[in-house]
């Protein structure tokens, strides 16, 4: 009898079975795939990281000199009267003529105080602040990726733990029914039994409720379509193997947020020298090629040409020298000194939390280990229990009230048991997470 019991609450029934199979499995590492392609924060991110690139692939334009050709035509229809000095008097009217303006003008800025070479040099930490940013994005999909699909494994347990306790229920009604039936039994306990079952099944209907609502959560996540179907494997396995130097020793090359605010603060330097190359006088060379004609059809000035054409190359050099300019380079460039100061404050505060948040994740992590290990010893306290008094049901050596104690302290060793198991994935999630190795670890 004892084997049989064991049967039943060690092996998922088959209808469940069934239901597992129906749908197509989804791995944790498949959901985190889709993520990475769909979900639209990274999207975003990853967007914003292309347009950084796109910028610094024309980093060197600002090294090139400026070559711009302009024509145009312009046609006239005036009337003229002229008084000249010796008391002559003329007058025309209707005069026509047109003009055309034709230059290739050549501009070169060589020398802005190295502005152009910093600005290059802020283009390209742009393009790695991108990249940084979009991998903690991916980092806290992850995770959020992590905690959803270990979350519906949870609730799949807590099914799995239910169905458990329906079939105890179940076998405790054949047991009442048994007792009823040779006169050993009290009819309540049949009902009883049967109400446990019933209130069980109305659980089990919860459950079910629940699996969806956390699927489509992570439907949301990995943005697929609402109500795509799938089902996730049934366990949660736990990495015992973090240590505590280790996540020390290369938290602050690895995290992610933190190499985001080291990477802004070198741009605010940048920033710093970018204003301060605005002191300095800038040297532009320019050249022009220009062509200019025009045609008079008639005259009333005889020294007045009816063709008037000139065409030449120019060329040159412009020195700008600022002198004052109401003290705005001055206030910009105690502007970008303040926002350095700002960002070397924001990275060590950042450093110091992290420092905190690893030694609490650890210990957080240690002590839902600690936790877990005493819960699986408890679960199997619990099993044997129940084992023991629904054998001692069977030959009516105990009473209902045994047998029901039994069965809750099974079911909350289940709770326990299974919260113990997801509170500690979380808590490894969190400490990988902060060490920036969620991608590596998969």
């Amino acid at each position: 009898m004892i084997k049989k019991m064991k049967l039943l609450i060690c092996f998922v029934p088959m209808a469940m079975l069934h239901t597992l199979h129906a749908q197509p499995l989804l791995s944790l590492k498949e959901a985190i795939a889709t993520t990475l392609q769909n979900n639209f924060d990274i999207q975003l991110l990853r967007n914003d990281s292309a347009v950084y690139a796109l910028n610094n692939s024309f980093a060197k334009s600002a090294f090139l000199p400026r070559l711009n050709a302009s024509t145009g035509i312009l046609f006239n229809q005036n009337n003229q009267r002229q008084k000249l000095a010796d008391g002559t008097k003329k007058e025309a009217n209707n005069i026509r003529s047109h003009n055309v303006n034709s230059s290739v003008n050549l501009n070169w800025l060589v020398f802005d105080g190295f502005k152009m070479f910093i600005t290059r040099d802020k283009l390209q930490e742009y393009v790695t602040l991108g990249n940084l940013v979009l991998k903690n994005q991916v980092q806290n999909s992850i995770a959020q990726v992590i905690n959803t699909y270990y979350g519906i494994v949870k609730e799949k347990q807590q099914l799995k733990a239910i169905e458990e306790q329906m079939s105890l229920n179940e076998e405790r009604m054949k047991q009442a029914q048994k007792k009823l039936s040779v006169g050993l039994g009290a009819k309540p306990e049949l009902l009883q039994a049967n109400l446990d079952l019933n209130a069980q099944k109305a659980n089990r209907l919860k459950q079910l409720a629940l699996i969806d609502q956390v699927k489509e959560q992570l439907n949301q996540i990995m943005a697929v379509q609402a109500g795509t179907q799938y089902e996730v494997y049934d366990t949660i396995p736990i990495n015992r193997d973090i240590k505590m130097g280790e996540i020390l020793s290369t938290a602050e090359q690895n995290n992610t947020d933190l190499l985001v605010s080291a990477q802004n603060k070198r741009i605010a330097a940048l920033t710093l020298r970018e204003k301060k190359a605005d002191r300095f006088p800038t040297v532009l060379l320019q050249s022009a090629y220009n062509f200019s004609r025009t045609n008079n059809q008639t005259v009333i000035n005889a020294f007045t040409p009816l063709l008037n054409q000139n065409f030449g190359l120019n060329y040159g050099a412009t020195v700008t020298i600022p002198i004052f300019n109401n003290n705005t380079v001055k206030r910009q460039i105690k502007e970008a000194a303040l926002d350095v100061n700002y960002q070397q404050l924001l990275y060590d505060y950042k450093k110091s939390n992290l420092q905190a948040a690893i030694h609490i994740a650890f210990k957080n992590y240690v002590m839902q280990m600690e936790t877990l290990d005493l819960e699986e010893e408890n679960i199997k306290l619990a099993k044997e229990n129940v084992y023991v008094s629904m054998e001692r049901n069977r030959l009516g050596i105990t009473n209902i009230l045994e047998l029901r104690e039994s069965q809750k302290s099974l079911e909350d060793a289940y709770n326990r048991l299974i919260a113990a198991r997801y509170a500690t994935k979380q808590a490894e999630t969190e400490l990988l997470q902060i060490n920036g190795e969620l991608l590596q670890e998969l």
